[in-house]
């Protein structure tokens, strides 16, 4: 994995496709074959994590070494409670044009499985940790899909909350013509969004589509021109606001369908019985009210020197991780 940090008057500065770049450098630029640790590159813009697949020479396509680093870059951001939102991007030409062929000729000879390997007690195999750790972080997730999402490619896209494409991006799952079934838990992420009708037909066909028509399908959110930018604007105003009520929200939502109504509906009233009274639900009124950017401390201490900020009404419980 590369780490990097980016930050207003530094010499770096985030390219069009995630990460950084040195001022006036071709955003497409890379390394032609990146090492292992180094396939996807992590970069911190203020309290939005930029993860940026990272094989531009190779269309971002995955190997069992990428799919294990993405899973370990999934895993740090749950760890990291200063993240308030992620960006999901890919280098160069596309998102991610699927698995590799080197390693598909491995597979196929049952040389190498990604199947094989998982944590102890674990359901969840490597290349579907891969896709599954966006839906666990508790923070919302937002792809930035240009060009090819092909896949495996599709797939990890599929784990993020939101989907801004290009309208010249190119989306499908082609494992049907390989002989396969989409096994990065494409099958469970899929129906929900397009209807277990469209869902066969877009799986049992390969069929690709375009970002217009994805937008359309409920595959993807919103179209923007600039997909990265336009994540980016995204990631920012989320994070701007209340860490613990966004953090509340995306369980939430999430929950929907999941668990029985009686469940859903008294976790709702336990969240927002969290969350009221709160120095940091109190901060967001403070400052809607005074039209000023609101500070919030994520159960730290309340700032003394905002104007009419009233005492902490006391600790209350977290919401959502």
């Amino acid at each position: 994995m590369v780490w990097t940090t980016a930050s207003g008057g530094q010499s770096a500065q985030a390219d069009d496709r995630g990460g950084t770049r040195p001022a006036g450098a071709d955003p497409t630029e890379g390394p032609s074959d990146p090492g292992p640790g180094t396939r996807v590159a992590l970069t911190m813009v203020e309290n939005v994590a930029v993860v940026r697949l990272n094989r531009p020479d190779k269309i971002n396509a995955v190997d069992w070494a990428m799919l294990d680093e993405i899973g370990a870059v999934g895993a740090r951001l749950k760890a990291d409670r200063a993240v308030r939102a992620v960006v999901l991007t890919g280098a160069g030409r596309g998102f991610c044009a699927g698995l590799d062929l080197a390693e598909f000729a491995r597979m196929t000879a049952g040389q190498s499985l990604p199947f094989d390997d998982r944590p102890p007690g674990s359901a969840i195999n490597t290349a579907q940790r891969a896709v599954w750790v966006w839906r666990e972080l508790a923070v919302p997730v937002i792809a930035a899909v240009h060009g090819p999402a092909l896949g495996a490619g599709l797939q990890i896209a599929l784990g993020a909350d939101i989907r801004i494409v290009a309208p010249g991006a190119r989306l499908g799952l082609l494992e049907v013509a390989w002989g396969l079934v989409p096994d990065m838990a494409g099958t469970q992420l899929l129906p929900p969004l397009v209807g277990p009708d469209v869902a066969k037909e877009l799986v049992l066909t390969g069929r690709v589509v375009n970002g217009a028509e994805a937008v359309r399908l409920g595959l993807a959110t919103r179209l923007a021109a600039d997909p990265y930018a336009s994540a980016m604007a995204l990631a920012r105003e989320i994070a701007g606001r209340s860490p613990a009520a966004v953090r509340g929200t995306k369980r939430l939502i999430d929950m929907a369908g999941q668990v029985e109504l009686a469940k859903a509906l008294a976790e709702e009233e336990r969240v927002v019985r969290s969350l009221i009274g709160t120095p940091d639900q109190i901060e967001a009124v403070l400052a809607t009210r005074h039209k000023r950017p609101p500070v919030f401390t994520d159960g730290g201490p309340p700032p003394s020197d905002l104007p009419c900020s009233p005492p902490s009404p006391g600790p209350k419980g977290d919401v959502g991780g």
